[in-house]
């Protein structure tokens, strides 16, 4: 599996896209603005910046595309005269794989910058006024966050929303020598898509491994971009248990590998074709995270929170997980759950299955994901960890 070319949401803005179904992802976008706004602030109030340089990783498309700097500007507007210093020149770069809907996000611009400039009682906004402040501007960056994008120390600010749970690459299976050459054998994860309660030890490990890799390639690069001094937020989903094979980290693509069994039973589609698939994604929990970022060293943590956030979005307390809902309610529930896995999975999924099995398999999963919302409310929980570069 190519992960650079099919880890993109659904283009477009269609029934099935992405800019249609992202509200779980707005949410947490959401859910994460506090500890930005704190990061942004223990940043101005350290250093006095003249020219901003800001990065946003893994922006995706559709609306959610310009909400993370949208309110990082708003941030800094805002914390500026309560500073008595102006507003710094922003440079605002959009991250995302080069497959991402970049000319969603470019036809969105014209709409980001009056909603700028009609800021204050429709005055120019500080950012666009030159006697108090520099411009704003804004690029797209293609290219893997898995990896270096910017100069070094060219960045003062990092953010990344519902990204980081997404690996490089599917992981490998175990590597044997045959005549003294290294072979890679192929994830044995069979009837699955990604880790389960039947697993192997080995695919957990694997897993792990490759998220390990990727989070230490990700730091290693940052560590490099960004200034000394420099602040970095980042949210997406994880878990709270040690065992990845919990419901919390998996129990969505559980339920899509029932779907799709289901209809490789019925002949619709090859289970070989399920076996070999393994999504290309990793839900971490918080001591894993912190093994990688003392490991690399560059960064100190400067706080880490776990929120949860239910299917649907919505963030909840320890009293609601218990909700009471009919039948009715709960298959409700299920079909715009399985539209907003549906934009975000579908890419991946094509190549292997079929776009023509596409409706039939998230009807199934969408009626999986009701039922099970009848008898429990699900939860994503959301890892969201400040960073602050050392040095």
């Amino acid at each position: 599996m190519d992960a650079m070319r099919i880890l993109h949401m659904n283009k477009g803005n269609g029934e099935t896209s992405y800019a249609k179904n992202s509200i779980v992802q707005s949410n947490i976008i959401s859910l994460g603005r506090r500890v930005m706004d704190e990061a942004l602030k223990k940043l101005m109030i350290n250093s006095e910046i003249l020219s901003f340089g800001i990065a946003d990783l893994g922006c995706s498309t559709g609306p959610n595309s310009l909400l993370s700097i949208s309110n990082i500007v708003d941030t800094i507007q805002n914390l500026c005269p309560d500073l008595d210093r102006p507003v710094p020149e922003l440079s605002l770069s959009l991250n995302d794989l080069p497959s991402n809907d970049f000319n969603y996000i470019f036809a969105s611009l014209p709409e980001f910058y009056d909603r700028l400039k009609k800021r204050d009682n429709n005055s120019e906004c500080l950012g666009f006024h030159h006697g108090s402040g520099g411009p704003c501007f804004v690029s797209a960056v293609p290219g893997s966050f898995y990896g270096r994008l910017f100069p070094r120390r060219s960045l003062h600010f990092v953010h990344s929303s519902s990204s980081l749970h997404w690996l490089s690459q599917v992981p490998c299976g175990e590597v044997n020598k045959v005549d003294g050459v290294a072979i890679t054998a192929d994830l044995d994860n069979r009837g699955k898509i990604y880790l389960s309660k039947t697993s192997p030890k080995s695919a957990q490990k694997a897993y792990a491994l490759q998220f390990q890799t990727d989070f230490s390639v990700f730091l290693r690069s940052r560590s490099e971009e960004l200034v000394p001094g420099g602040r970095m937020v980042l949210s997406f989903l994880g878990r709270n248990s040690p065992d990845p094979t919990t419901d919390e980290g998996c129990y969505q693509w559980e339920l899509l590998a029932r779907a799709l069994m289901s209809m490789a039973e019925e002949g619709i589609i090859e289970e070989e074709n399920i076996d070999a698939f393994n999504a290309p994604y990793y839900a971490a929990n918080p001591e894993e995270l912190k093994t990688a970022i003392e490991k690399e060293g560059s960064f100190s943590i400067d706080r880490l929170e776990i929120s949860p956030v239910d299917w649907e979005g919505g963030s909840i307390s320890d009293e609601s997980y218990d909700i009471v809902r009919s039948k009715t309610e709960a298959l409700a529930s299920g079909r715009r759950v399985a539209k907003t896995i549906r934009a975000v999975v579908e890419p991946m999924l094509e190549p292997t299955f079929g776009q023509i099995v596409m409706d039939e398999l998230f009807k199934r999963y969408a009626k999986l994901v009701g039922e099970y919302m009848y008898i429990s409310s699900p939860r994503y929980p959301i890892i969201i960890v400040s960073l602050l570069r050392m040095g």
